[in-house]
């Protein structure tokens, strides 16, 4: 998977994994890495599937509509990526917290559904539920940062809310952030994420 790995000054600190939106680049999220935790090495990969040439994660039959069959391919094809950019640039694979925005919240979202261990924390901006219908694995001990709009067009709050409470039955320690910007990441939103981080992973 095309991507950017940055080292960081403190090697015990958590390794950001930054999930674009659609139409994002591996370049997108950097400046939010800096703001949530300027010290860890950043990851940052570009989604491999095109949709009227926009990366993405993985594909979609309508808006809100998720391929469920490529998702789970695509879930695993990023677990996979994950474990061969820990064994190159030689980071803690099970030190991992995936900073993801829509698209991105939703593939880092599904790691969490189906690949047990795969990250250790996750900050998730406008996420929705990857899928339904499925047993989670067990998140005790996992954080994760939720950031919704309670007038975002595209991720209801009632889907935010049911995100929340398939994690929180899965053992994850789920917060959420409300606000009034529709279906943007806002800096009030990465200020929240930065602080939410520094309580939960800012002394290792």
């Amino acid at each position: 998977m095309k991507h950017i790995f940055k080292q960081g000054t403190d090697s015990e600190a958590p390794v950001l994994v930054l999930f674009h939106g659609t139409g994002g680049t591996e370049h997108d999220l950097v400046p939010l890495a800096e703001i949530i935790s300027p010290g860890s090495s950043v990851l940052s990969v570009r989604g491999n599937v095109l949709e009227n040439g926009m990366p993405r994660f993985f594909r979609r039959l309508a808006e809100g509509v998720f391929d469920e069959e490529d998702l789970i391919f695509r879930t695993q094809e990023t677990n996979d990526f994950l474990d061969r950019a820990a064994a190159q640039y030689g980071f803690d694979r099970s030190n991992l917290v995936a900073v993801g925005y829509s698209n991105g919240a939703n593939i880092a979202g599904s790691l969490l559904f189906h690949h047990p261990g795969a990250l250790k924390g996750a900050i998730l901006h406008h996420p929705m539920v990857p899928r339904r219908g499925i047993k989670l694995p067990d998140l005790t001990g996992t954080g994760v940062f939720i950031t919704a709009g309670h007038n975002d067009p595209i991720c209801s709050p009632e889907e935010t809310e049911e995100l929340q409470a398939l994690l929180h039955h899965a053992g994850a320690a789920v917060a959420v952030h409300w606000e009034r910007a529709g279906h943007r990441l806002t800096q009030s939103e990465a200020e929240a994420a930065a602080a939410w981080f520094t309580i939960n992973y800012g002394n290792h």
